[in-house]
């Protein structure tokens, strides 16, 4: 594939600390510390740190979330359901970056793209309220275009694509699918460059899809969090993260 002269060329990592949360809180007290987790992602070669503060606070906390703002050293990006505490806490916190998300408290992660198309007139103040404050709002969705058109109409800067079905299919060995999954992104990543948006992609990747989506020169970011937290069992957060910047550089040198 010839290399494209649109593709930035640094592909950032967003990497995701939340279930350095949800193994602290499995037994409670202060061990792991999620920032901590942070400042060694950062070291690794993270160019910014994810967390989602869930309503029901399941991993990520409210003190975890104003000491990642106030310690590390690279940008936070806060993900969030689309609610007014949520949107209160984001104006008080000023985060680099707000990440709506759908959200349900019987999910054991976030099962699909927001359904902005269906929820502008909700959506659409709180983009305003976080942009007003010098927050960088995206907003996390499947790569169809209804979704992508309406992003732009309530003037959101940036999307992150759900990837999560590509993932899934590939890993379950169902070809056919994962070839369908994969023409929608990619067909979603070029529609929605055209129309002015950043775009990101996450949820679900690994050091094999990681490197095969950093070949979208339409893509500027990854975020990235429980395959990170669950290969650092095995070698280490740091190594996991050079791992995976290693792995997109690769994807993106074939852009």
């Amino acid at each position: 594939m010839a290399k494209s002269v649109h593709a930035p060329a640094h592909l950032r990592l967003g990497v995701n600390i939340d279930h350095v949360a949800t193994i602290r809180n499995a037994r409670g007290g202060r061990h792991p510390d999620p920032v901590r987790a942070a400042k060694l992602a950062i070291e690794a070669g993270a160019d910014g740190i994810t967390a989602h503060l869930r309503e029901d606070r399941r991993h990520i906390r409210d003190d975890d979330i104003a000491r990642l703002k106030a310690e590390i050293t690279k940008p936070l990006n806060f993900e969030m359901a689309a609610t007014p505490e949520m949107v209160e806490i984001a104006l008080k916190t000023k985060p680099h970056a707000a990440c709506l998300v759908p959200e349900k408290r019987t999910e054991r992660t976030t099962e699909g793209g927001l359904d902005v198309a269906g929820q502008h007139n909700m959506l659409a103040p709180v983009v305003a309220k976080l942009k007003d404050a010098g927050i960088r709002v995206s907003l996390f969705i499947a790569a169809e275009p209804g979704q992508i058109e309406m992003a732009v109409r309530i003037k959101a800067p940036v999307i992150e694509i759900h990837v999560g079905a590509w993932c899934d299919a590939l890993s379950e060995g169902q070809a056919v699918q994962a070839d369908a999954e994969w023409q929608r992104i990619r067909d979603g990543a070029r529609m929605a460059k055209k129309l002015g948006l950043e775009v990101h992609a996450g949820h679900g990747l690994n050091y094999a899809t990681a490197e095969t989506i950093a070949a979208l020169p339409e893509i500027v970011e990854l975020n990235i969090g429980h395959y990170l937290i669950g290969e650092a069992i095995y070698d280490g957060l740091k190594q996991s993260v050079k791992l995976m910047r290693a792995a997109m550089d690769r994807g993106r040198k074939k852009s």
